[in-house]
């Protein structure tokens, strides 16, 4: 662990619960400084920084920003590279579902701005912004260390759902935004690095719980069980503590082996 004058700061939008919750757990035992992101704040933002705090990190903040707003977002950035400095980890996690699940043939033009304005345009222009700040500390401080932009996208990048289709779209867009910066990147000292989750126990699949319940004990899932934020977070330790540095635009699937081709 490291020491609080040494700790590196993580960011992790979305991470007042769920898998944004579960990745800020896990990063706080290796004792990094946490910035527990979500839009609102409230409760659930203070829940869980102090849980990042009981469970090893060397401090721990609570910052609020909608993410769909470019504005927003773009002080969300510069106001964590003012307060610490520095970034070593930023984790673009916050997503939604649609409002409602509706057939395809019904896809509202409101669900579908939504939906790709907070999911896809809002990390896109985010991790504009997040990079140039990166890059411009890496060439102020002459540092040798990388440091890491991860976005946890879903197997909906490739996996379709005719139910929400603007929620496949908007992850199928933010893998390839995942490829572009991580080619754009290469080089100038940070590691891109994109996560696909699978059926992941969280506020946002309570509503099929009981339809994937069905589907998992007939053998959707080879592993045969539904994944947690910590199978993500663990993914995202792994990455922060360094052991992925040469594999920039790597893609790690975290779905209990869900999307292998099977007969």
């Amino acid at each position: 662990m490291h020491s609080k004058k040494e700790s590196r700061v993580a960011v992790i939008t979305g991470s007042s619960r769920g898998i944004g919750r579960g990745i800020a757990l896990e990063l706080a035992k290796l004792g990094y400084k946490i910035v527990i992101h979500s839009q609102t704040g409230g409760h659930a933002a203070q829940a869980t920084r102090q849980a990042v705090l009981d469970a090893g990190a060397a401090d721990a903040i609570c910052l609020e920003a909608d993410l769909a707003d470019i504005d927003q977002s773009k002080s969300l950035a510069c106001h964590v590279f003012n307060h610490f400095g520095y970034c070593n980890i930023w984790v673009n996690n916050a997503g939604i579902a649609p409002d409602i699940r509706l057939d395809l043939l019904e896809t509202s033009a409101e669900s579908w701005d939504k939906v790709l304005s907070t999911n896809l345009k809002g990390p896109f222009f985010l991790t504009q912004t997040v990079a140039n700040l990166m890059i411009k500390h890496n060439l102020l401080r002459k540092t040798t260390h990388p440091a890491h932009i991860v976005f946890i996208t879903s197997i909906s990048s490739t996996v379709a759902s005719i139910e929400r289709g603007e929620y496949c779209v908007s992850k199928a867009g933010l893998s390839m935004v995942a490829q572009l910066f991580a080619c754009r990147l290469a080089g100038l000292g940070v590691v891109v690095t994109e996560i696909r989750p699978g059926i992941m126990a969280t506020d946002m699949t309570s509503g099929v719980k009981e339809k994937y319940d069905r589907l998992i004990a007939q053998a959707l899932v080879p592993e045969g069980r539904w994944g947690t934020p910590e199978d993500v977070g663990k993914i995202v330790a792994a990455i922060a503590r360094g052991d992925l540095n040469f594999s920039t635009g790597a893609v790690v699937t975290v779905d209990g082996g869900l999307t292998i081709p099977r007969l």
